[in-house]
């Protein structure tokens, strides 16, 4: 085990776990309890770090962080040094990434546009692809996106997190859904992000970590209250209702363990990377056993 000790004012060593997650409401929830000692963790002390997720999926790259979300379509590029937990996933069933656009525009328009993309690692980015493998893909922070869209610096633009919800606001137009594309062609719900821990550690602190996530998840969603108040701090701008609509649609079963479907869902999407192109293979994912 490799993960940085440390010593608490008792004099007491305690294992330092480096536990990095968006910046988002939906984040913020699921790890309100953790975040804010709710949750025991003897003999364990975590260090949150927030970042946005293409930040994460290239940290990731260079074992930075302990525990990290990641996108599921970085998870190829990362697979022979982390492993991916039962928990803390989020899917979209039905509904997901959103391309947008200041005019209206027919779906089968997007060939050959510039698109704005929150990054090339993200699963969003690997779903667009896999709609429409011909588009110019012009990479920004996920939160300049709607901006760049309204003020049509580019054609389109590939939404994620609040922003599912916030364009009409700005009055820009929905082109795709990508989560219910997904669904129609596959029947499953869409795999965006999850969490990956770091192999170095063993199976065992891997498992505990899992355990640990699952029950800060657990008790956000029967403090929801409590928890939604601690995350409005992260919703950029978005009030209650609209930031526990968010949340709702991100924090959910699938978060508290994939399932058979979710498994099925993960590989489907990385199968089908693979084949295009998209994504390096081989196409195997690794689930750490509970």
């Amino acid at each position: 085990m490799s993960a940085r000790t440390a010593t608490l004012k008792s004099g007491e060593q305690t294992v330092e776990i480096k536990l990095a997650h968006s910046p988002d409401s939906d984040d913020a929830f699921m790890f309100y309890a953790l975040a804010t000692h709710k949750l025991p963790t003897p003999g364990y002390k975590y260090t949150h770090v927030l970042s946005d997720i293409q930040t994460l999926n290239e940290a990731a790259l260079v074992e930075t962080y302990d525990v990290t979300a990641i996108s599921f379509a970085a998870y190829p590029s990362i697979r022979d040094k982390y492993v991916l937990v039962d928990c803390g996933a989020s899917f979209g069933e039905g509904y997901g990434p959103i391309v947008v656009a200041a005019k209206s525009m027919k779906k089968e328009d997007i060939k050959g546009k510039r698109i704005a993309v929150p990054g090339l690692k993200t699963s969003a980015y690997l779903s667009l692809k896999l709609y429409e493998p011909e588009f110019d893909a012009v990479v920004m922070p996920f939160d300049k996106i709607l901006d760049a869209v309204q003020d049509e610096l580019v054609d389109a633009g590939l939404i994620i997190h609040e922003g599912q919800l916030m364009f009409p606001q700005m009055g820009l137009h929905k082109v795709l859904d990508l989560g219910a594309w997904w669904q129609e062609q596959t029947g499953l719900p869409l795999p965006l992000g999850g969490n990956a821990v770091r192999k170095a550690l063993g199976p065992d602190l891997g498992r505990l970590i899992s355990k640990t996530i699952r029950g800060s998840v657990e008790y956000g969603l029967e403090h929801r209250e409590d928890a939604l108040k601690y995350a409005m701090q992260f919703a950029r701008d978005m009030e209650t209702e609209l930031a526990d609509q968010f949340v709702g649609m991100y924090v959910n079963k699938w978060t508290l363990g994939y399932g058979e479907t979710g498994r099925k869902a993960v590989q489907e999407l990385i199968t089908r990377g693979t084949k295009a192109g998209i994504i390096p293979g081989p196409d195997t994912v690794e689930f750490l056993a509970e």
